[in-house]
C-alpha cells in the first residue's frame, strides 16, 4: 500500500480493541505507520488529553501520516481541535465504518443505504456546525460563516429525504417479494452474526455457491437469498450485513430494510467465531442480540452458530458454549467448521426440522 495512505492509529490499550481497530483501518484501505494506546478518548478537547495531543503532533510531524483515525466517536469540536493542532485529516470510529461501507457497496440498495448513513453522519456534524457558527463559537468553523453553515445543513436534509424516498421504494420491492415467496411456501432461514465470524463461507457451504468471503471487515453489505433444497424441504438462505461494537443506531437504522430480512425469518442462524477468547465472544454476542432486540427478533428463532470448530476443538466449543449461557439444546446450539464442511450435514437436518415446526 502506497504511503499516501498511511495512518496513525488511537485506540485503547486492550487487545481485542486494538485488533478489531486495526482490521477497520486495513478494511478502509490504511497502512498503519504507528500505534498509539490511550485508555480514554472522550476527554473534553482533544478526545485525548493536552499533553497525549502535543506527543501525536509531533508525532505527525515526524511520520507524516495522510491521516489519524482515531478508535472513538469524536464531537465535531473535538475533530476540529485535533485536526487544527496536528494539520491532518481525523477520521473517527464511525467515520472509518462508513469508508468501510463505501468501498465494499455492491448493490444499488447497500449504496443507497451508505450514502444515507454518510448523510446522517454529516448531518449531526453540521448541526454542531451551525451551533458554533451562531453562537460566534468558532467563527469560520470548518471554513464555514454562519450561513454557509445554515445552507449546508439543509442541503444535507434535502440531500437524505430524498434518499429515503427512494430506500422506501426498495422497501416495497422487497417486501413484494417477501409476499410472493410466502405464497410460494418458501420459508427463509437468515445467517446473522459478527463481522469476520464466517457467515459468508457458512453461506456458501449450505447454498453451493461461491460468494466472496475474506477476513476483511464486512464483505457482506446486502441481502443475498438463494432457494436451496435442504432433506426434502425447500429454503431460502439469506446471508446478511455483518454486526460491530458501538454501532450507532442511525447506521443499523440505514441498514433496516436489509436487516428485516431477519424479523421475517423462519430460523435465524447466529454465527460466532468459537476460536476466540471467551470474553471476546461474550462481547460480539451482546453486541448482534442487542441489534436483533432493536429489530424485533425473537430468541426462540435463533440457533446459535459455533464456527471455526477446526481452529480449535469440540471441547473447547462445549466449554465455551457453557460458559456463555447458551441453550443446551442440540437443535439450538451447533459446533460447525464452515471451512471444513463439518457438521454442515447437522445444520441442514436442524434447519428443515425447525422450519418443519414452524409450518405446524
Amino acid at each position: 500500500m502506497s504511503n499516501s495512505h498511511k495512518a496513525i492509529l488511537i485506540t485503547y490499550p486492550f487487545e481485542e480493541a486494538a485488533k478489531e481497530a486495526n482490521s477497520l483501518a486495513d478494511a478502509a484501505g490504511y497502512s498503519l505507520g504507528r500505534v498509539i494506546n490511550q485508555r480514554h478518548l472522550t476527554k473534553s478537547k482533544y478526545g485525548i488529553g493536552k499533553g497525549k495531543a502535543q506527543e501525536v503532533k509531533q508525532l505527525v510531524e515526524q511520520e507524516k501520516p495522510e491521516v489519524i483515525i482515531f478508535d472513538e466517536v469524536l464531537k465535531p469540536s473535538q475533530q476540529y481541535n485535533l485536526a487544527s493542532l496536528c494539520q491532518v485529516e481525523i477520521i473517527d470510529r464511525e467515520g472509518l465504518i462508513l469508508k468501510i461501507f463505501d468501498r465494499r457497496a455492491s448493490t444499488a440498495e447497500s449504496r443507497i443505504q451508505i450514502r444515507l448513513a454518510q448523510l446522517r453522519y454529516d448531518m449531526i456534524r453540521a448541526r454542531e456546525k451551525v451551533r458554533l457558527a451562531r453562537a460566534g463559537e468558532q467563527p469560520g468553523f470548518f471554513g464555514m460563516g454562519k450561513y454557509d453553515a445554515d445552507v449546508y445543513f439543509l442541503d444535507i436534509k434535502r440531500r437524505a429525504a430524498v434518499l429515503r424516498k427512494k430506500l422506501q421504494k426498495e422497501e416495497v420491492r422487497r417486501n413484494l417479494y417477501r409476499i410472493q415467496r410466502c405464497k410460494a411456501g418458501l420459508p427463509t432461514v437468515s445467517i446473522a452474526g459478527y463481522t469476520a465470524a464466517g457467515k459468508t463461507t457458512l453461506f456458501n457451504s449450505l447454498t453451493g455457491e461461491s460468494k466472496i468471503t475474506g477476513q476483511g471487515m464486512f464483505t457482506t453489505l446486502s441481502t443475498f437469498t438463494r432457494l436451496v433444497r435442504s432433506k426434502g424441504a425447500n429454503l431460502l438462505i439469506s446471508d446478511t450485513v455483518g454486526f460491530i461494537s458501538k454501532l450507532p443506531a442511525y447506521m443499523v437504522d440505514a441498514f433496516k430494510s436489509t436487516l428485516h430480512e431477519l424479523t421475517y425469518s423462519a430460523v435465524v442462524l447466529l454465527v460466532l467465531d468459537v476460536s476466540e477468547p471467551v470474553e471476546e465472544i461474550v462481547k460480539k454476542l451482546n453486541s448482534c442480540i442487542n441489534v436483533m432486540y432493536e429489530l424485533g427478533v425473537p430468541l426462540t428463532k435463533i440457533v446459535y452458530i459455533l464456527n471455526k470448530v477446526d481452529l480449535t476443538s469440540i471441547e473447547d466449543a462445549e466449554d465455551k458454549s457453557a460458559r456463555l449461557g447458551l441453550p443446551q439444546s442440540k437443535h439450538r446450539v451447533l459446533s460447525v467448521s464452515a471451512k471444513t464442511g463439518y457438521k454442515i450435514d447437522s445444520l441442514k437436518n436442524v434447519m428443515a426440522s425447525l422450519v418443519r415446526q414452524g409450518e405446524q
